[in-house]
């Protein structure tokens, strides 16, 4: 096994020639930059990441404008990138540093702030402060796994700590930033989930899984478990000028702070909350049903169109509920699925007037 300091040669040299070095977020270094991308490459991948970041940094250029927006307009820019507790969490976390004046640079305060753990505050310190410290992100993790070989799923308690303390035996004082964007751009690039093309490692000839022929065995897998299952009916309500009722979901839990459409266990409980508001019903139509997957469970829901003659006012409460234009979609943080369910239906509604 080589020395850690034959490690990082290797990898930086593998860096100085193949690395990513025009990243968005490689440009204008700053720890708000950093911070931003890597909250948003935090379970994603870099080319989904780069369009959402060059909107972000378009519109909150600095850590104070991102503070002082309102939390729908950070939600209507992360629409789409999910695990929106990240942009809850910036923004949270870009109102306690604008009033405390200043970025943190070491690690127990960068960790210390909601929605940094300690592979983001070690990316935080290396990249934007040059202060060796130890990330494991998944390709990190999948890069140190392989080679050396290390046994079960990086998530158990024993094997993260390993882990942890491979990647800070190999985390170097000199060139830390170079360093750890090149462990990053190597799980990203070569030593990828599947097909990893081993002959351009720049390490693959101390590579234990890969000279056991077992790459494919490492990292080892999460232990499976069946996904439950939940149900809902959304009621689509659109009124005789075609606008749809949303409702704005409270700030925590699953697509916290978004509008979405009005949620029921079943269609008898859609029909009879309409009738409770005084809804004039002209027809009901139940739409095929979809399924939207989170990390513990499947939603699986039925939208059920209804159409009412009369206007109804009397739902709405403290902006927690609105009537939607088709040319206001843009304009609102809206859950993924329902964003495309909508305008699915604007689709047809528009063939069916030019029919």
């Amino acid at each position: 096994m080589k020395s850690a300091e034959q490690f990082q040669q290797q990898i930086l040299a593998w860096f100085d020639q193949y690395g990513r070095k025009d990243l968005p977020w490689q440009q204008d270094i700053s720890p708000y930059r950093v911070w931003l991308s890597e909250t948003m490459l935090q379970q994603t991948q870099v080319s989904t990441v780069i369009p959402y970041f060059n909107a972000f940094i378009t519109k909150f250029p600095t850590l104070e404008s991102l503070a002082g927006a309102p939390i729908d307009e950070v939600l209507q820019l992360w629409a789409g990138l999910g695990y929106y507790a990240r942009a809850r969490n910036l923004h949270k976390t870009a109102q306690l540093l604008a009033k405390q004046g200043n970025f943190p640079n070491t690690l127990l305060e960068l960790m210390a702030l909601p929605g940094i753990g300690q592979s983001t505050a070690g990316a935080i310190m290396s990249i934007a402060f040059q202060q060796s410290q130890p990330i494991l992100d998944g390709n990190v993790k999948r890069v140190l796994s392989r080679y050396r070989a290390i046994e079960g799923w990086p998530g158990l308690n024993g094997v993260n700590k390993l882990l942890w303390q491979i990647s800070s035996f190999y985390t170097p004082v000199e060139r830390v930033a170079d360093y750890t964007q090149a462990m990053m751009d190597l799980g990203a690039t070569l030593c990828t989930r599947s097909k990893p093309q081993c002959q351009l490692c720049p390490i693959t000839d101390q590579c234990v899984a890969r000279i056991e022929n077992k790459v494919s065995a490492y990292p080892g897998s999460k232990p499976k478990k069946t996904l439950p299952v939940k149900q809902l009916i959304f009621l689509v309500l659109r009124n005789q000028a075609g606008e749809i009722l949303l409702e704005k979901r409270p700030p925590v839990g699953i697509w916290g702070g978004l509008f979405s459409l009005p949620e029921f266990d079943n269609i008898s409980a859609a029909k009879t909350w309409c009738l409770q508001q005084s809804c004039a019903v002209k027809n009901c139509q139940e739409l095929p049903a979809q399924r939207h997957t989170f990390s513990h469970y499947h939603l699986d829901f039925t939208p059920v169109l209804i159409n009412i003659d009369n206007p109804i006012n009397n739902v709405m409460e403290a902006n927690q509920t609105l009537w939607y234009k088709a040319e206001q979609l843009q304009n609102l943080a809206l859950a993924a699925p329902i964003k495309v369910l909508l305008q699915q239906l604007n689709k047809e509604e528009k063939h069916d007037q030019n029919s």
